[in-house]
């Protein structure tokens, strides 16, 4: 006897790199979207060559390829949100935008999560192209942009926070997400959530809420990539803003404070339930 069907999860439109160590990009967008509550639509832009420490070689997959993948899912179902990651290339990333403004045609207010990832956290670069080029055709299409205070200073400019804030919101980005992982406080993680609001001048952003942290020891594969998508997945759910923001933090910083390690290096966030097949079914 077949279970009774449950009501279909919204969708997730991700584009990212396949990381075959299991601790990023792709690999962490897809469990993280699984477990609240959405379903992830998986398009892969770039194959690399990594582990749970440095970033060997990113090999790009062709623009026509991607949009391909991509477009077979726009046709079929119902996108929600979309979750970009690393393009690989700037060819990559205008295919891309072309992609997201055939679905915003269609839906507008279609949520769409950038997380500018510029680099593995020991700085090996993850895109065939200058990495910050790259994601121009991305910032005008973004609901909200996640940098870490590192990417931030790579896409701005050595600049006053604000500062950095309203260049981000010029290009187009309508929130923005400073990530305080890479900071320099050392008890704790601040994040911040900057909004574009018309009752004040883009060039003086005003902070819109802080949340802050415990910071964990030790360094985590794939931290970025785990709030992004649980962002992505949080909006595409329907939450307000805030509550998106405030609902994956908590969600990443619970697979943060239960990680685990697979070798020496990074340990790998815990985004999933352990299922244990050998407990007895209830009422056996």
């Amino acid at each position: 006897m077949h279970p009774a069907s449950t009501a279909a999860p919204p969708c997730v439109l991700v584009f990212s790199g396949s990381d075959p160590s299991g601790g990023a990009g792709m690999q962490a967008d897809i469990p993280t979207i699984s477990a609240l509550g959405c379903h992830p639509l998986s398009v892969p832009t770039a194959l690399t060559v990594q582990d749970n420490v440095r970033v060997f070689a990113v090999h790009a997959l062709d623009p026509e390829l991607v949009r391909q993948q991509a477009q077979v899912l726009i046709d079929r179902f119902d996108i929600a949100a979309v979750k970009l990651g690393i393009t690989g290339s700037r060819a990559n990333a205008e295919a891309i935008a072309a992609l997201i403004d055939q679905l915003r045609a269609r839906k507008p207010a279609l949520p769409v999560v950038v997380d500018p990832v510029l680099a593995s956290g020991k700085g090996d670069s993850l895109s065939r192209d200058d990495a910050v080029r790259a994601i121009e055709p991305l910032y005008p299409l973004a609901t909200v942009i996640a940098p870490n205070l590192i990417e931030v200073r790579r896409l701005c400019g050595d600049l006053p926070q604000a500062r950095q804030v309203a260049e981000l919101m010029r290009r187009g980005c309508a929130h923005v997400l400073l990530k305080g992982g890479h900071g320099p406080q050392q008890e704790e993680v601040v994040n911040r959530w900057y909004a574009r609001d018309a009752a004040h001048a883009p060039e003086a952003p005003t902070e819109s809420a802080r949340w802050s942290w415990p910071r964990l020891p030790g360094e985590f594969h794939g931290s970025g990539c785990t709030l992004a998508s649980a962002l992505a997945a949080c909006l595409a759910r329907g939450l307000p803003m805030r509550d998106a923001i405030a609902l994956a933090q908590h969600y990443t910083q619970h697979a943060l404070s239960t990680a685990y390690a697979i070798a020496q290096g990074q340990r790998i966030p815990h985004r999933v339930i352990v299922f244990d097949a050998a407990a007895p079914a209830a009422g056996a």
